[in-house]
């Protein structure tokens, strides 16, 4: 049984329960054993770094150091996040790269009687692991349900392939990874030029009509090319894409909608896996009649009566819509 030390993350159990359900699903079969780091804590996201370097890394440099205190067997860090993976990342590599740098964080992990040489964990996205550790002949080998007929458009996101700091993936704007390995799956594997595009982060907060924008050009291009469903390895991508997409066909007046879920929910299927164990029907943008092409029925999550509006994401401050009527509060 292959070992790796796993960081969740914050959105895997919260916004992203659903990939923490549907990778927990396929361990077993993929002979994979992962053990969550003890007291790890958030690892600042995206923005703390451009507010306070030294605390910044400090706080992402004390899971590395928790970490490689619990390392038996392996010294390799599993993050399903791509926010996470790169912070994890970029901390080990700028400790490494910038001595100076990796004293003064040693320095506040002392407070908490901690160390970490910087190189001594491996830090690796999981479909890194899938497959470039298990291999797609194993994977492709589990597959008991194939999911041909469902046209999936791959979505990397901008956080995983670069910057490249440990040279891991293909290619660092087409990078075919998660390409393969859905068509491992059987999938019917779109071509999509837009898998490293940004989703726009954290900017549906700052500037929602950017955010919009770059929400749509995703769909839009996923939709016209006849993808059924969107696959991302990102909690960020996915919720900006699933949460916010009502509100940017409210902005634009469009009426898109594109379910997107996260590559672990597609592989449970492929191995059998009930939907409702992957957490496939709690998204908001609902997969039914994506997941109606290859014959699996999604389990009804809300509760009976129950009316969800169609065409609105999760409340934020509008400031103007582009077909609204003007100028709105955020009251």
């Amino acid at each position: 049984m292959n070992k790796y030390l796993l960081y969740p993350g914050c959105s895997m159990e919260s916004s992203a329960k659903a990939y923490m359900e549907s990778l927990n699903s396929i361990l077993e079969p993929l002979d994979l054993s992962f053990e969550e780091i003890d007291d790890w804590n958030c690892c600042g996201a995206t923005e703390y770094l451009g507010i306070n370097l030294i605390p910044a890394y400090s706080l992402i440099a004390r899971n590395l150091a928790l970490a490689s205190k619990q390392m038996s067997g392996t010294r390799t860090v599993v993050a399903p996040c791509s926010a996470c993976y790169l912070n994890l990342a970029k901390a080990d590599y700028y400790m490494q790269e910038r001595p100076s740098l990796g004293v003064k964080v040693n320095e506040a992990l002392e407070a908490g009687g901690l160390q970490y040489k910087a190189g001594t964990l491996d830090v690796r996205h999981l479909i890194d692991i899938l497959v470039y550790d298990v291999g797609l002949e194993t994977i492709r080998s589990k597959v008991t349900h194939p999911l041909r007929g469902l046209k999936v458009a791959p979505y990397m996101g901008c956080m995983l392939p670069r910057p490249d700091y440990q040279n891991r993936w293909s290619d660092h704007e087409h990078p075919t990874e998660l390409d393969d390995l859905l068509r491992a799956l059987g999938a019917d594997v779109i071509d999509y030029p837009l898998t490293t595009s940004c989703c726009g982060g954290h900017m549906t907060q700052i500037g929602p009509e950017t955010a919009f924008e770059l929400i749509r050009r995703l769909v839009a291009d996923a939709d016209e090319r006849g993808a059924h469903v969107m696959a991302t390895v990102c909690p960020m991508c996915q919720m900006n894409i699933d949460a916010y997409q009502g509100e940017m066909n409210h902005y634009f007046g469009t009426h898109y909608e594109m379910p997107i879920l996260f590559f672990t929910q597609l592989m449970g299927l492929a191995f059998g896996k009930k939907p409702d164990d992957l957490g496939i029907g709690i998204e908001l943008v609902s997969s039914r009649n994506a997941m109606a092409n290859i014959g699996v029925e999604v389990p009804i999550t809300q509760e009976p009566g129950a009316k969800r509006k169609k065409d609105e994401g999760l409340p934020m401050p509008r400031r103007w819509t582009k077909h609204g009527a003007g100028k709105e509060s955020s009251k």
